[in-house]
């Protein structure tokens, strides 16, 4: 069978582009052959895995059955859900491929969830990111918003999930006065629609002294907007940039290529020989592809800045993939200084294997590849992730729009850069609108659209 990929290689980082074919069945299917039943799909799933996937060797012996792809899918892989907690199979190519460019059917938010009583049954979503031109933010959803009830229903712990599945939905937003939530009498209907983000977010430069501090909150590594990060650079540079602090708690990765590219804007003394990372692939891609492990280095990016001594990133436990790629591949050449919340922790990136005849829909996102970074460093593979060098519970809230000074994770980064202690400047009469929330969240910059919760990283196929 000849295996053409969907369009891209997810790695939290991703794989993205060209077409490859490799024979990994000889029994392939005479043209015109319509045969989709569940054991010639599961046929081409193992067949695929056993050529691509990153622990290929660990796999078992392929059978006879008539499960369903999904379930077969699972069975194949490496200590599911501990060693690989990442592959996955979807039974429709097209929105897989859409929402890993950043195109998704949504509100167009994400929230943090947490419980609003002791008794951990009623919860809110405190909305932490809404998607420029989206529904939500159209209907003037904004971050700092408080989310009680959905078309009039509170949302509590068992209905949070599906009270959010229809299409169109009305909001009822709340307040806090003294730790207790209340609405506040505004309701907001929104109605989903397909958009693409604009993942180059935010983005302002703060002077303090002879500190010129450069801020960019960057949601996801998409490759069509790397023109959009360029330009923040670009500016940053005319500004006379001095310290950078790269908010990367709501990136639960993207395209390899786009880390590359933020990773060479950055970087000190930006010198194109130097290695970004390396892949590491099965004993079978090896084998046939070896310049498929040829180390990726630094870009030639005319708007690096040249000589900045440190990086401070802002992470949260979602902050994952090619946003730990950054760190990992800049750490070898300047001081990463991580602030807020223990990382993700995914070291390996997935391609996306879809059918090339067309004969059914399914693609699968298995693991394929493992990085590591110019001195073979590769150990934040696990459930802590990268471990923060200041660890601040990013609980305050409302949440605080970006750029405020104030904001929990980037208070302390400019605390650390300026070495003054910030006072926190808020009127009497808003005191009571201002609360530290106890506990856990229940889930962390959560979207309403699950493909987006995936933590991917994708690569570029090399030539």
């Amino acid at each position: 069978m000849k295996f053409t990929s969907a369009k891209s290689l997810i790695l939290g980082l991703f794989l993205t582009g060209s077409v490859l074919s490799c024979k990994v069945d000889k029994n392939e299917p005479a043209p015109g052959n319509t045969d989709t039943t569940n054991q010639t799909i599961n046929n081409w799933v193992y067949d695929n895995m056993k050529y691509w996937y990153l622990w290929s060797d660990q796999m078992p012996a392929k059978k006879t059955t008539n499960d369903s792809p999904e379930d077969y899918f699972y069975t194949l892989l490496n200590d599911y859900p501990n060693t690989d907690r990442f592959s996955w199979i979807q039974e429709d190519v097209e929105a897989l491929t859409n929402s890993l460019n950043g195109i998704n059917k949504v509100f167009g938010m994400k929230y943090t969830i947490y419980y609003l009583d002791n008794a951990q049954t009623n919860v809110g979503f405190f909305v932490t990111y809404v998607i420029k031109g989206s529904p939500a933010e159209k209907a003037g959803l904004k971050r700092g918003d408080i989310i009680l009830t959905v078309n009039g229903t509170q949302l509590d712990k068992n209905n949070y999930n599906t009270l959010m599945s229809p299409e169109t939905a009305t909001f009822g937003l709340g307040k806090v006065a003294s730790n207790v939530f209340s609405l506040n009498g505004t309701t907001v209907q929104v109605t989903k629609a397909e958009v693409q983000d604009n993942p180059v977010h935010f983005s302002k430069v703060i002077e303090k002294g002879n500190k010129k501090i450069g801020y960019l909150v960057y949601s996801q590594f998409i490759s069509t907007f790397d023109a959009n990060l360029r330009q923040v650079f670009a500016d940053f540079k005319s500004k006379g940039v001095n310290e950078l602090v790269l908010d990367l708690r709501l990136n639960p990765g993207g395209y390899i290529s786009s880390a590359d590219v933020l990773a060479s804007l950055i970087v000190k003394n930006l010198n194109t020989d130097n290695v970004i990372h390396s892949d590491e692939w099965n004993a079978n891609v090896t084998k046939d592809r070896p310049s498929y492990t040829t180390p990726t280095k630094f870009r030639n990016e005319p708007n690096n800045l040249g000589t900045l001594n440190r990086l401070y990133v802002l992470t949260s436990t979602g902050t994952a993939s090619a946003s730990e790629l950054i760190i990992n591949g800049l750490r070898p050449y300047m001081d990463v200084i991580l602030i807020g919340a223990h990382t993700y922790g995914k070291n390996v990136g997935s391609v996306t294997i879809s059918d090339s005849q067309k004969r059914w829909k399914w693609a699968m996102q298995p693991i394929v590849l493992k990085t590591i970074n110019s001195k073979g460093e590769s150990n934040y593979g696990t459930k802590n992730g990268f471990t923060p060098d200041y660890a601040v519970t990013d609980n305050v809230i409302p949440f605080k729009p970006w750029g405020d000074e104030s904001e929990t994770l980037l208070k302390k980064a400019l605390e650390l850069i300026t070495g003054q202690v910030a006072t926190q400047q808020i009127a009497p009469n808003a005191r009571v609108s201002i609360s530290e929330m106890k506990g856990e969240p229940l889930k962390v910059n959560e979207s309403e659209n699950p493909y987006q919760n995936r933590k991917e990283m994708y690569v570029t196929f090399p030539k």
